[in-house]
């Protein structure tokens, strides 16, 4: 074996050291009349990836206060049987709900208003437009929803008319 033919080996032993611990796949190299290129396949290695970010678990609420002894609990109201409700006014829209024109200004409807059909009752604010939403018949609001300012979706129980 010729002294060229040693220090060739040498470097591909070099370039390969330099592509295992650079954790390349292929490298080349070109001097005069010499040129060696090595590869590494990763056919038959296990990849690594960085764990997921992990993320803490959501906040539970506190526990609600048990009724004193005695009292008769009023029944609850689920939301599906206010959705099937005629009465019950649903968002048209996913979206951010608001209850009066403007910050500062009175609502459009309290408890106990007396509207009419068409009347505006929120304001749904969607991709920065904002929607006004009628009244779908007239009455008088006895329930409404939604807070100010509260992110709604599409079907989700607005406020009822009786």
């Amino acid at each position: 074996m010729s002294k060229s033919s040693q220090v060739d080996q040498d470097l591909v032993r070099a370039i390969a050291e330099l592509l295992n611990k650079e954790n390349l796949a292929e490298i080349e190299i070109e001097q005069e009349d010499f040129r060696v290129r090595v590869t590494r396949s990763y056919a038959n290695e296990t990849v690594t990836y960085a764990a997921p970010p992990q993320y803490a678990p959501a906040p539970v609420a506190a526990a609600i206060p048990l009724a004193p002894a005695g009292s008769v609990p009023a029944a609850p109201v689920a939301i599906e049987d206010l959705a099937s409700n005629p009465g019950t006014l649903t968002s048209p829209m996913v979206g951010t709900a608001y209850r009066s024109p403007e910050p500062g200004k009175p609502a459009f409807a309290e408890v106990g208003s007396k509207v009419t059909e068409g009347q505006t009752l929120l304001i749904i604010e969607a991709m920065k437009t904002m929607n006004q939403i009628p009244a779908h018949r007239s009455g008088t609001v006895v329930r409404i929803l939604v807070q100010d300012a509260q992110p709604v979706e599409y079907g989700e129980p607005l406020v009822v008319i009786e």
